[in-house]
């Protein structure tokens, strides 16, 4: 069977594969072979888009969809996301389509940071001189404040547009494509204190029927109402039509306190079952992009048993998103793991060991997790400050696991080189790079 090869323009985070010439359509549906950029092997499992219609390719990366009109949207786990156009008529014959293999290494940029001139061009001077390609920035952050102007009714509804902090989307991740830097929406799902203020009926509550404010005197709004769910996924709907490569959830669980009440019981069952009902809704709104999906999930959620009495069980959560985000800071680990009971000591083995305990649970290949890392000042243990060593060992951990990278985690945006340093390819993985531990 002949083939139609494409000639496309590469970007960091899009393939952007333009038809050039096909012959006539003799049916309503294209078929293709996805390809590995480098290997030219085939990538199977590969996620193909059109319109509404959504397949995976098979074991020899082969894909027919029907109902295409125009545009094709493909993903791989590990690989940066694809697009093929075409004009009318279909193209009759298959088409070869490349993916290029992308690792996102990314430092995390507040809703203040990504706003802060200074604080934004260091992290870009810092991917200059290390393997940082990947930014992840609030679009609605912990207080649930929107950082662009957004056409979303009810951010104008509840006073969630204080502030203007992107002025221009399309050219903020225009210019970072332009960089090569891979774009992560970070949207905070269900602390909401923004929405919990203007809306009370949606807030979680206390046993005596109160508004409940957590530690940060924060509220949070009721993960089992749907209209806290089409909130969110309205946001991350808006997120991807402006271009970001990934939409990662974030507090995507019930509060962690005792004794507050909910819509439904406040049961293990209920729990999960709209945590991972939100997911699901939101992956399938979100796939007519093109984009990845991401859900940060709590540290000990790779050794519990149960839902971690926040609704977060992993093999509930795993078929809903593409990438599992744990957050594997040492400081979380409170308790500690076993043969571990200080983790600030052990950043390398708690990381690793981590991932391969949630790897175990879930039964899903490595290259469908990119864990959280820490880059700040130890609270739990001895306050150490996280600098070369162990940072360097945890990314060492991480790419030896064989994850689709990793982001390092700092309040502050505050990041320096330590730890960061381009090394030489190990002979042993040359997928690894070998910082110093």
């Amino acid at each position: 069977m002949r083939k139609t090869t494409l000639y496309f323009v590469l970007y960091v985070g899009l393939i952007s594969a333009i038809f050039l010439a096909a012959p006539a359509a003799a049916a309503d549906y294209v078929s293709g072979r996805v390809i590995d950029f480098s290997t030219r092997k085939p990538i199977k499992e590969a996620i193909v888009t059109g319109n509404n219609e959504i397949v995976r390719t098979d074991m020899n990366g082969l894909f027919t969809i029907k109902n295409a009109s125009g545009k094709i949207g493909i993903r791989a786990y590990g690989y940066a996301r694809g697009e093929i156009t075409f004009t009318a008529p279909r193209p009759r014959s298959p088409l070869d389509v490349y993916l290029k293999p992308f690792v996102p290494r990314a430092l995390y940029l507040t809703y203040y940071g990504i706003g802060d001139r200074h604080l934004r061009n260091s992290a870009l001077d810092l991917m200059k001189e290390t393997d940082i390609n990947a930014l992840v920035i609030d679009v609605k952050g912990d207080r649930g404040i929107l950082t662009y102007k957004s056409n979303v009714p009810r951010v104008e509804e509840v006073g969630a547009q204080k502030q203007v902090i992107i002025k221009d989307v399309h050219g903020l991740i225009n210019s970072m494509r332009e960089r090569g830097v891979y774009t992560i929406a970070r949207i905070v799902v269900f602390k909401d204190n923004v929405l919990g203020a203007a809306r009370p009926d949606l807030a979680v509550k206390t046993q005596d029927g109160k508004t409940f404010y957590d530690r940060e005197h924060l509220i949070w709004v009721d993960p089992s109402r749907k209209e806290v769910w089409d909130y969110n996924i309205s946001l991350a709907v808006e997120a991807a039509q402006y271009g970001f490569d990934e939409i990662q959830f974030d507090y995507v669980r019930f509060p962690d306190k005792k004794g507050l009440q909910f819509s439904v019981p406040n049961t293990e069952e209920n729990r999960v079952k709209n945590i991972s009902g939100f997911l699901s809704e939101a992956s399938r709104a979100l796939a007519p992009y093109n984009v990845f999906v991401a859900a940060d999930v709590f540290g000990y959620a790779s050794w519990n048993l149960d839902d971690t009495q926040i609704g977060q069980r992993l093999d509930a959560i795993t078929p809903h998103v593409d990438y599992i985000s744990l957050m594997l800071y040492p400081s979380g680990f409170q308790f500690g793991i076993p043969g571990y009971r200080n983790p600030v000591a052990h950043p390398y083995e708690i990381v690793s060991l981590s991932l391969k305990k949630a790897r175990e649970r879930t039964a899903i290949a490595s290259v469908r997790f990119r864990p959280w890392l820490q880059a700040f000042r130890d609270y739990a243990f001895d306050r150490r400050h996280f600098q070369a060593h162990e940072i360097s060992s945890q990314i060492r951990a991480a790419e030896e696991f064989g994850s689709n990278g990793w982001m390092l985690w700092n309040p502050r945006n505050v990041y320096t080189s330590e730890g960061l340093k381009r090394e030489p390819l190990s002979k042993n993985n040359k997928k690894q790079a070998n910082p110093t531990s």
